[in-house]
């Protein structure tokens, strides 16, 4: 045997080794520009002329980025690899495979890049499916659906070759005016938690690293203006935005989180030791990586004036505790190499972070020596000799055959799309107009009426990217409120009048709106908002609104149609919640005519529109409920139900912030009554009489309290659901928590489980919580988290301002402190009886 032949697998690429030894081995053998350049990314084909992607893309973005200089040394992340520009999926993963090939060949140690996508409300790259946007899943109250429908995403990202996908957002809403809040699920954080939890768990079991977005605090910003300053004390941080985190990372098994832009106090989430070493590491115990939100490390000179020079930029994140500059190399490029070897940066740090990455790249099989270019959806497609440098033209044939043969948006995807579309529309009032029965003319008035984009997000790639390349097909399809119209009442006749823009103010299209509609039998009113970047929308990234008064001559157009006396269905294809005036209860127009009734949907993705019109048709029987609130008037201090006693109505002030529409509320075209069952802690004599709660559209009689039952460790809580309506429905039971003294202000009342009971008629079901105390807990005066004794109320509700019945409860003991091992989550069944 010739020796000198035998091919030797180094330790860093044996799967046989441990984890550590190898990464300890890899990074001991690179460089320092070797380690350096495996924690940050390349945007390949970004552009400096402008912002058209992210913000301030024009200021860090370098034309002259030279891969044959930067990849001889390796490289960490590739930068939206699809999600730049439209591309054919499978041109687009042999684009990529070329790629990581060229990487592997370039670099001594052959290690790949890890490449990432956004994928919010779906894989955002051209063709894929657009699923409803996050606001829609808290409001569906599904947690399972969300994870079949992120498994799904993670599956498309992978079969392409992507690793991490930038989602979820946990950013818990506390200003609906804030341009992201289509981006997040609710203003509660255990919904979330629960749901965002629910997304992480899907995303990561088809093996694609989950990234929680923003820590912490970002939604928070003053005057809910976007990358504003956040004023919050260390309660607020603890008790209401930091808590879905803790769930994702621990319960849905989350590897990256990437920093929040704003700075809370003073000081910028990316250079905050304390809350990206201290409490994510240290407390938390998080293995995985922090990787920066687009140019947060430059921000730290150029925004927050923190820092004089880029260098200086890449020290302070890296400190902190940020891993990797995205989306392209700015500061922990030459800036950090030259400080290293001044000695103003501890190589030390280096390594840290070069440890987290290399660790995450082997988890994913990036360091194993049979690592291949080809990812799955091209394995086997005999694409091998298209990937090595040189197939050109001759290759033409072959990529022509290629091209269109993987599909991203299957009737798979649809039918989980269509499920939560169906889920989350939410019916806010109905006077018996809907559903509608065999009508045979319908007006359908509105900007929305008509615009395919109507049901997309922001982050969506027809919004996010697609919209700068109008030549462009959608790559799906998207079909409009008038296409779905026609399509659920084929017997009607719908005439169709856009009347104004969202956002114009035109009003020369209002004659002919009124006359459709006096000439119809019923109105369908479809307004909301356009989602778009950075001021290009009513809705999405840099889109914050003044007020919450519907954009544009919207509110205009809606009075004028109630005015006409025609029956009319608000419809409602939004980004976040709005004040709806007249529409509301017995209205205020000058006819005091109000809406008939008024569905509240959330960028619902593309089989949005059918769900809508299955809605109005009652094809479907709605049961979303309201993530957020709807205000009763666009200028009102804006607030979630989170609110103490002084944060609500009041004597000693003229402002009512009462919501018009309380966070989980929402109707159906079922009858539930309701029937108290047994509390308990453990084994022990149940408490309270049975008591029954019939309802009708949402009303309801509140029961009585019952005899208070003391409990330590957990309580166990039931009742009964009976659908005593002629259609088949799902009620959505909600448990709250009231705590009446405490020795730190406490909101009135705070989400701790909830239940979706899909019920035949003339079926019911048992309803059981087992409430650990731990979800009591609160931040106490001294900073650490307790568990208090003393009395509890615990609310069975169809919204938060609409409770059934109470359970009086009493916490026994004294006093004790709970940390992040502590339980996040109560234990939910729901049986036949």
């Amino acid at each position: 045997m010739d020796f000198a032949e035998v091919k030797v697998t180094p330790i860093w690429s044996d799967r046989t080794a441990s984890p550590t030894d190898r990464v300890d081995a890899l990074v001991a053998a690179m460089t320092l520009e070797e380690k350096v350049n495996q924690l940050f990314g390349v945007w390949v084909g970004a552009s400096s002329d402008g912002g058209e992607v992210a913000p301030h893309q024009n200021d860090m973005v370098e034309d002259d980025a030279d891969l044959d200089e930067i990849l001889p040394n390796g490289l960490g992340q590739l930068t939206r690899p699809f999600g730049s520009a439209p591309v054919d999926a499978a041109l687009g993963a042999l684009s990529l495979a070329r790629t990581q090939d060229r990487i592997v060949r370039s670099n001594r140690f052959g290690i790949p890049a890890l490449a990432h996508e956004e994928c919010l409300a779906g894989f955002a790259t051209w063709g894929a499916t657009a699923y409803p946007v996050p606001l829609s899943w808290g409001a569906s109250f599904d947690p399972e659906l969300v994870r079949k429908m992120a498994s799904r995403i993670g599956a498309d990202l992978r079969s392409v070759g992507i690793h991490q996908g930038l989602a979820p957002v946990l950013d818990v809403v506390r200003d609906a005016r804030w341009g992201r809040v289509e981006e997040a699920i609710s203003e509660d954080p255990q919904l979330v938690g629960l749901i965002g939890s629910a997304y992480v768990a899907g995303l990561e079991s088809a093996g694609v690293v989950a990234t929680l977005k923003h820590f912490a605090g970002y939604s928070a910003s003053r005057g809910s203006r976007n990358l504003a300053p956040v004023s919050m004390g260390p309660r607020e941080l603890a008790d209401v935005i930091l808590p879905p985190f803790e769930m994702a990372l621990r319960e849905g098994g989350a590897r990256s989180v990437m920093n929040a832009y704003t700075d809370r106090d003073g000081v910028p989430a990316a250079a905050d030791s304390s809350l990206l070493t201290d409490l994510l590491r240290e407390e938390w115990g998080f293995k995985g990586t922090v990787v920066a939100d687009y140019f947060a490390i430059g921000f730290l000179k150029t925004l927050h004036g923190i820092v004089e020079t880029w260098g200086e930029a890449a020290a302070a994140a890296l400190e902190a505790g940020i891993d990797v500059e995205l989306p392209t190399v700015k500061a922990f490029g030459e800036p950090l190499i030259e400080l290293v070897k001044l000695g103003g940066v501890d190589e030390g740090l280096i390594d840290r972070a070069l440890r987290r990455v290399l660790l995450q790249k082997l988890e994913l099989g990036l360091l194993d020596s049979d690592w291949s270019a080809i990812p799955p959806a091209l394995s086997g497609s005999g694409v091998e000799r298209l990937i090595l440098s040189g197939a050109g033209d001759s290759a033409s044939g072959a990529l022509a055959e290629l091209r269109g043969s993987i599909e991203l948006d299957p009737p798979e995807n649809r039918e989980i799309a269509r499920t939560l579309a169906e889920e989350a529309v939410v019916l806010l009032q109905n006077d018996g107009t809907l559903p509608l029965a065999a009508p045979r003319r319908i007006a359908l008035i509105g900007p929305n009426a008509n615009d395919p984009y109507a049901v997309l997000g922001c982050y969506s790639f027809p919004n996010h990217v697609g919209s700068l390349h109008p030549e462009l097909p959608l790559g799906i399809e998207l079909p409009t409120m008038l296409d779905a119209m026609q399509t659920e009442f084929p017997d009607a006749r719908v005439e169709h009048v856009q009347a104004t823009t969202v956002s114009g103010g035109e009003t020369s299209g209002f004659d002919e709106a009124i006359k459709a509609a006096r000439e119809s039998e019923v109105a369908i009113l479809a307004l909301g908002d356009r989602s778009g970047l950075f001021g290009r929308g009513t809705s999405g990234e840099g889109c914050d609104a003044e007020s919450l008064r519907l954009p544009g001559a919207q509110q205009e157009l809606m009075e004028a149609i109630l005015e006409t006396g025609t029956p009319t269905v608000v419809v409602l294809l939004a980004g976040r919640p709005y004040a709806l005036g007249p529409a509301i209860g017995e209205g205020t127009s000058k006819s005091g005519q109000s809406a008939a009734a008024i569905l509240q949907t959330f960028f619902p993705g593309e089989e949005g529109t059918s769900a809508i019109c299955g809605v109005i048709s009652g094809r479907v029987n709605p049961s979303g409920r309201l993530p957020v609130s709807i205000p009763s008037g666009p200028n009102a201090q804006s607030t979630s139900y989170l609110t103490s006693t002084l944060g609500s109505r009041s004597a000693v002030s003229n402002i009512d912030p009462t919501p018009a529409f309380w966070f989980g509320h929402g109707i159906g075209y079922s009858e539930f009554e309701w029937t108290r069952g047994d509390a308990k802690s453990g084994p022990g004599r149940p408490a309270g009489a049975e008591v029954a709660c019939a309802t009708k559209a949402g009303t309801a009689t509140a029961g009585g309290d019952g005899d208070p039952v003391v409990f330590s460790e957990e309580i166990e809580l039931s009742m009964t659901v009976r659908n005593v309506g002629d259609r088949a429905g799902t009620e959505v039971v909600q448990l709250y928590l009231h705590d009446p003294i405490a020795t730190v202000v406490q909101p009135i009342r705070r989400l701790v489980a909830f239940a979706r009971v899909a019920l035949e008629a003339g079926s019911s079901a048992k309803v059981a919580f087992t409430v650990p105390a731990d979800l009591a807990s609160f931040t106490g005066r001294d900073g650490t988290r307790i568990v208090e004794p003393g009395e509890l109320r615990f609310e069975f509700g169809r919204s938060a301002g609409e409770i059934v019945f109470e359970q009086a409860a009493r916490i026994a003991g004294t006093a004790r402190t709970v940390d992040h091992s502590r339980r996040l989550r109560a234990e939910v069944s729901v049986t036949p009886s």
